[in-house]
């Protein structure tokens, strides 16, 4: 049996602001006989998942949506800065991307269910911008922290690349998960405690 979640995902207005729309995503039970994650016996115990999508105040509020998922943090990563701060990132010195870092129950729901998310809640085939957000710190990217993540990303992209969906390439990078820093505390759940539906000023 499917069943389908709403979710927000995000669309930008004519003042380059974006929006939060309503979309069904559709996730399948994943029971233990016939999950497809090829994760290893710590299937009961909570498993990462790190994607870079754009602002991440949006990915961060539509991952949190999700049945399965018990946790997302806002954050950095991809770079070569330690413990850099917005102001870093935002200068494009440091590399690292805007981020966010999902806990998920592997036995609730699948990386391939996230894999699906991530993939409708912004157009992967912009590399690094997402509307009127621009920069490498916006950039498309998946950071896997297991084998069975990295061939179930690569499959997901050359299903989608393939699908005809998109008149251009996807542009998703696909690496090892590197250190995450968390941002600072007045980015997490942003949008929750400000109420707002704005990413280009914060």
């Amino acid at each position: 049996m499917v069943r389908y979640f709403k979710i927000k995902t995000k669309t930008h207005d004519a003042k380059g602001l974006f929006n939060f729309n309503s979309a069904f995503l559709s996730v399948r039970p994943a029971g233990r006989q016939n999950r497809t994650s090829g994760f290893s016996k710590q299937e009961d115990k909570p498993m990462k998942a790190t994607f870079g999508a754009g602002c991440f105040w949006g990915v961060e509020m539509s991952f949190r949506r999700l049945d399965g998922v018990i946790d997302a943090a806002v954050g950095y990563a991809g770079g070569h800065t330690d413990n850099p701060t917005y102001r870093d990132v935002c200068a494009h010195g440091t590399g690292h991307a805007e981020v966010v870092e999902v806990d998920f129950d592997p036995a609730r729901i699948s990386y391939e269910d996230l894999l699906g998310a991530f993939f409708e809640m912004h157009d992967p085939t912009q590399l690094n911008r997402q509307g009127p957000d621009v920069g490498d710190q916006y950039r498309s990217v998946i950071f896997f922290h297991t084998p069975e993540q990295h061939r179930a990303a690569e499959q997901a992209k050359d299903r989608l690349d393939s699908s005809g969906r998109f008149a251009r390439p996807i542009a998703t990078v696909i690496e090892p998960a590197p250190t995450f820093w968390r941002a600072e505390e007045y980015h997490q759940r942003y949008i929750e405690k400000r109420g707002t539906t704005g990413c280009a000023v914060r």
